[in-house]
């Protein structure tokens, strides 16, 4: 939807000048994707990078800290860090230490180790379950769940919340219409299966909806996570988790909490500082440092579970596991991160960057005469077209201004400020200066001023 406040033609004024702006700033970038196109599916490594703001994408020759540099020789303060993968910053002095020490060691051995008993004990530590599983990417954490779910239950239903972001998992690529109908994603590519025969969505904060969907007592699991990520940011309305948490015990579906982009709320996650307590917990993308790393841990219970339906079961590939997971390599930087880097006074400080740069936005926003708002949570905060905060994921995708977002966040770019693409929702690490966070107000301000005048 477009916003109302700002007119169509405008705004396509502008991301033309800002278009034109980057080309002439980045002329190597653009000759190194006139080459991309011979070896790449729309000159990219991985075709949706080429969703990105700029008109051709960013080639990066190194990221450090809260800094990437570009090819063209741009310093590019960095508020995206990966879309979570380096949350704490690009190679922390700690990883790079424990790459130097430990890159001669061995990646990839498929046997347990005593590193691996150590992250076990640090998980428990910071996020309370005893048993954990490793993985390559918080993707596969979900799926391989998805089918402990269904195993150990014997059913075959799963509820996910409208909007809802899970990595790659065919399962959860479901969606409400307009109509609240339940339809899988126009986008999902060589899906033959309809995702809707056993997967139910409800809107994100809807009680109503979630006891509707439980009542006939065949739902494995709930998935969600404790604030909606990728749709825009949607925060849970007092009281709702807990009640989340309470549906799914009566109606005998485990409650899955996926923490990948949460885990920017405290060091141990939403679900810790909230005191609340799934059945399973999933962690990925900063999890190993900047590398494919992830893990899931459960209770006891659900642990027990597990050993009896895998012993019980025919001899074989479970279609849980990957070869890469658990790799020697990954575990010792898990282990660093979660006894060095992820610590309460870099969270502190990751929380008072966030703050600077909402309050910041806000005050830019209200400058401007615009009635945006501004979403934060921990270390996260988002700029959402809509008056009010969304309660849902409806609400939060009729926020959307496909012309305006990309023509901001490349205004941003040309201001020397990454965001995360897709959505205007960026991450502060502890590698970020109050100084950063200035700029990127500054840059803001700048923007709206450039875009009122175009």
């Amino acid at each position: 939807m477009r916003s109302t406040t700002l007119p169509a033609e405008r705004v396509a004024r502008f991301h033309a000048i800002e278009t034109a702006r980057f080309l002439a700033d980045h002329p190597r970038c653009v000759a190194l994707h006139q080459q991309a196109q011979r070896h790449f599916l729309f000159g990219v490594p991985l075709h949706w990078m080429a969703d990105a703001p700029s008109p051709v994408p960013l080639y990066v020759d190194k990221a450090q800290g809260a800094r990437l540099f570009d090819v063209d020789g741009h310093a590019i303060i960095d508020f995206c860090l990966g879309d979570t993968g380096a949350m704490f910053g690009h190679s922390p002095a700690a990883i790079a230490r424990t790459l130097a020490e430990h890159g001669a060691d061995g990646a990839t051995t498929m046997l347990p180790s005593t590193v691996a008993l150590d992250v076990a004990n640090l998980l428990e530590q910071r996020f309370g379950l005893p048993m954990w599983q490793f993985t390559a990417t918080a993707s596969d954490a979900n799926r391989f769940v998805l089918r402990w779910a269904r195993a150990i239950t014997g059913r075959k239903h799963i509820v996910v919340f409208n909007g809802c972001y899970h990595g790659t998992v065919d399962d959860v690529f479901v969606d409400l219409d307009t109509q609240g109908r339940t339809h899988t994603r126009p986008s999902l590519l060589g899906q033959v299966v309809d995702l809707t025969t056993y997967t139910r969505v409800v809107e994100f904060n809807d009680l109503d909806g979630l006891r509707a969907a439980l009542a006939a007592g065949d739902v494995a699991c709930v998935l969600t996570e404790p604030v909606l990520t990728n749709i825009g940011m949607v925060l849970p309305e007092p009281g709702f988790l807990d009640a989340v948490r309470q549906l799914t015990q009566e109606h005998g579906a485990l409650l899955v909490m996926d923490e990948t982009h949460t885990l920017s709320c405290g060091p141990g996650g939403y679900c810790r500082a909230s005191g609340l307590q799934p059945d399973v917990l999933i962690l990925g993308k900063p999890m190993a440092g900047g590398t494919p790393g992830a893990a899931y841990g459960f209770t006891p219970e659900v642990g027990a579970r597990m050993q009896a339906v895998k012993a019980a079961a025919a001899p074989g590939h479970s279609g849980i596991g990957t070869t890469l997971s658990a790799g020697l390599l990954t575990l010792r930087l898990m282990r660093t991160m979660l006894a060095e880097v992820m610590t309460d006074a870099a969270y502190a400080h990751m929380f008072a960057i966030a703050e600077q740069v909402a309050c910041g936005l806000e005050r830019v926003i209200e400058g401007h005469g615009l009635r945006w708002t501004v979403t934060r949570i921990g270390a996260r905060c988002e700029v959402q077209f809509a008056a009010q905060r969304p309660r849902n994921g409806s609400e939060a995708r009729a926020a959307f201004d496909d012309a305006l977002e990309p023509a901001l966040q490349l205004a941003l770019i040309n201001r020397g400020v990454l965001l995360t693409p897709f959505h205007n929702m960026l991450l502060a690490s502890p590698a970020h200066t109050e100084t950063d966070a200035a700029v990127l107000i500054a840059a803001f301000d700048d923007a709206l001023t450039a875009l009122a005048a175009a």
